[in-house]
């Protein structure tokens, strides 16, 4: 992988999908930035080069998938990353998440339960040098990193029944979490703002689509 190609075509695709997530409603610069930073297809099977940049999720190790960019671009803008902001990331997936996170200028600590998909990222991973605040976890996402913690953003990249305890236990005060909360029907993306006395308040922003998330590590 760290033997890929971007080139000036893959930079072009790039940045017509963040000319799309614009007219999709994606707001905030720097998220924009990073998404037409990031090359995706690192994060792909070289087969999809060509396709890489479309809008849409993709089949990646273990049977799971690597998020639509509007997904990444929408959690990422919604959890309000500053730099230098500690990130509890649940689901590491290929890592392109992470690494949008980390291009915001966030210390990242991502966590995989898939141990066969913990270890392909840990072998493949291209960006180790750029991004060394990026730092990779085996492990239940539900019960989170709390030797690590408490973090100032929580980012769960899957769809889960409820919000884990856990994971509201290590939000620093006036700390964000985003996850998508199983609502029956669908999911709904969600984001948990933690009071300064503990207090939660709540927020929707529509219907959105994940792997469930599970518990334990397999």
């Amino acid at each position: 992988m760290d033997n890929r190609e971007d080139s000036y075509k893959h930079k072009g695709l790039r940045q017509r999908l963040v000319d799309g997530l614009i007219k999709k409603g994606i707001q905030n610069k720097a998220v924009l930035e990073a998404i037409n930073k990031v090359p995706r297809h690192f994060f792909l099977d070289s087969a999809l080069d060509k396709i890489a940049y479309q809008d849409r999720a993709f089949d990646i190790h273990c049977g799971q998938t690597i998020s639509m960019p509007y997904t990444v671009a929408k959690q990422s803008e919604l959890l309000e990353v500053k730099r230098m902001d500690k990130v509890l990331e649940v689901g590491t997936g290929s890592a392109y998440q992470a690494t949008i996170l980390a291009e915001l200028g966030a210390q990242v600590y991502t966590i995989e339960r898939q141990e066969g998909l913990y270890k392909e990222v840990q072998k493949s991973y291209p960006f180790r040098k750029r991004y060394p605040f990026i730092k990779f976890f085996f492990g239940d996402g539900y019960k989170g990193l709390p030797t690590y913690g408490p973090f100032d953003k929580i980012i769960i990249t899957a769809g889960a029944p409820s919000v884990p305890e856990d994971l509201i236990a290590q939000l620093k005060p006036n700390g964000m979490l985003v996850v998508p909360i199983d609502g029956g029907d669908a999911q709904i993306m969600t984001r948990i703002t933690k009071g300064p006395k503990g207090g939660l308040k709540k927020e929707t922003f529509g219907d959105c689509s994940f792997v469930p998330m599970l518990k334990g590590t397999e």
